[in-house]
């Protein structure tokens, strides 16, 4: 599991060639560094160093496979909104330190507004998720308040 963090470090200056390699990964990961030369016109040694450029200095965070939540055994999906207790940042960091740790947990955003944070969990069934918000969210001295969105159905866009 990876925290995604937003901090406040300038973004790396991009130019149309760089977000063009970004363009071209977002839509296809996989796309061989000859392809994705070849799609955003730059020799390939030029694309491939670019890419390990965009790599470290985060602007390119990871890759990863998209696997169906079903074939894993977790058919059921959640978005759990989370009110937290107190909003001291020993707290907040104590939660989100926890929580991208509980099983079944793909991600975990801090949000603005009447809730603070939203997981979204993945289950192998009702109980399951009923079982997770209970014995991990209900018993945690920091949350106030829970409230479960089932996802029907998920799509991906492209940016």
């Amino acid at each position: 599991m990876t925290l995604v963090s937003n901090d406040l470090r300038p973004s790396p200056a991009l130019d149309d060639t760089d977000r063009a390699i970004l363009a071209e990964l977002a839509a296809d990961g996989r796309l061989p560094n000859n392809a994705l030369a070849e799609r955003v016109g730059v020799a390939p040694s030029t694309c491939l160093a670019r890419t390990r450029a965009l790599r470290e200095s985060g602007a390119i965070r990871g890759f990863h496979a998209e696997i169906d939540p079903a074939a894993l055994g977790l058919p059921l999906q959640a978005l759990i909104s989370v009110r937290l207790s107190a909003h001291d940042r020993q707290v907040v960091d104590a939660f989100r330190a926890r929580s991208v740790r509980l099983p079944g947990v793909v991600s975990v955003f801090h949000v603005a507004g009447a809730e603070d944070y939203v997981l979204h969990v993945r289950a192998a069934s009702a109980d399951a998720l009923r079982d997770f918000v209970l014995d991990h969210l209900a018993v945690d001295p920091a949350v106030q308040h829970t409230q479960t969105s089932l996802i029907f159905e998920q799509a991906r866009g492209v940016g």
